[in-house]
């Protein structure tokens, strides 16, 4: 692919954007790293009393890890779901706040997307280590799957590029995309279960029954491919065993697809990116 030799001719121009985003993003703060910490959770604090204590959604308890807390299970779903959103924000803005850099001289422009997936890997790399301790000091046998566990932030973090590059160029398209793409993670955050175990949504799709066609409910809402994602994931994190062979496939086709077509359309505009912006 083009953009992989792009990438490959350009080693340090892709490592000192990579510093700069990382070094910027908590420049002139107290904490510096640490308030990559503070997102999660505070999300976690918040979420557990509202779903967890009032709304009391049902925790699965982990098999066989037998770990069962709803704040343990929201960060094994919460921690990916930031990452993707993370990398696709952070893409879709990159070309644009990059304006003046692309104006002046030329450069591999998918640099600029892959320097945001790095850096936001970076910070995730942190808030996963701290789950992982947090997962060995509750007595789950994490260590054992974290080789695994990396492997699938690789594939997850490939998924989000593809999609970033497509949202970016939309972006530079139309700037509205900014302000429509919040509304639409918003109903994709809600419909992955983030929040609440799939086994809710599998009730409630046997209460209405198959729909035409003979598809069911729970069919159509495995279609999301973060919902793989997050099955994934607590299986080797709050379950410690090896997820089904199915979903993973599913998620390493799901990556295949956004990143051929993220680069195709990257590709094919990146050439008018000064004349657009």
């Amino acid at each position: 692919m083009e953009l992989v030799r792009e990438l490959r001719r350009s080693p340090e121009l892709l490592a000192n954007l990579t510093r700069r985003e990382v070094k910027g993003k908590y420049k002139r703060t107290a904490l510096g790293q640490l308030w990559s910490l503070a997102n999660p959770i505070a999300a976690m604090l918040i979420y557990s009393a509202v779903f967890g204590i009032i709304l009391q959604v049902p925790v699965p308890e982990g098999d066989p890890s037998g770990l069962h807390s709803f704040p343990v299970f929201l960060l094994c779903g919460l921690l990916p779901w930031s990452f993707f959103i993370g990398v696709v924000n952070g893409g879709m803005g990159a070309l644009v706040g990059n304006e003046n850099l692309i104006k002046k001289v030329w450069f591999p422009r998918s640099v600029l997307i892959v320097a945001t997936t790095l850096s936001t890997m970076f910070t995730w790399s942190i808030e996963m280590l701290v789950l992982a301790v947090v997962l060995v000091v509750l007595g789950a046998q994490v260590w054992v799957y974290l080789p695994l566990v990396v492997l699938v932030m690789a594939l997850l973090a490939l998924f989000a590029t593809g999609v970033a590059m497509v949202f970016a160029i939309a972006n530079v398209y139309f700037r509205d995309v900014t302000h429509l793409s919040s509304i639409l993670f918003q109903a994709w955050f809600y419909l992955t279960p983030v929040l609440y175990p799939v086994s809710i949504v599998a009730e409630q799709s046997d209460r209405i029954g198959p729909l035409p066609g003979g598809i069911t409910v729970l069919d159509v809402y495995r279609l999301n491919p973060m919902e793989r994602f997050m099955e994934v994931f607590r299986n080797l994190l709050y379950d410690n065993r090896l997820p089904d062979l199915g979903s993973v496939l599913y998620c390493v086709g799901w990556t295949a697809v956004a990143l051929v077509v993220g680069a195709w359309v990257f590709q094919r505009h990146q050439g008018k990116l000064a004349e657009l912006l």
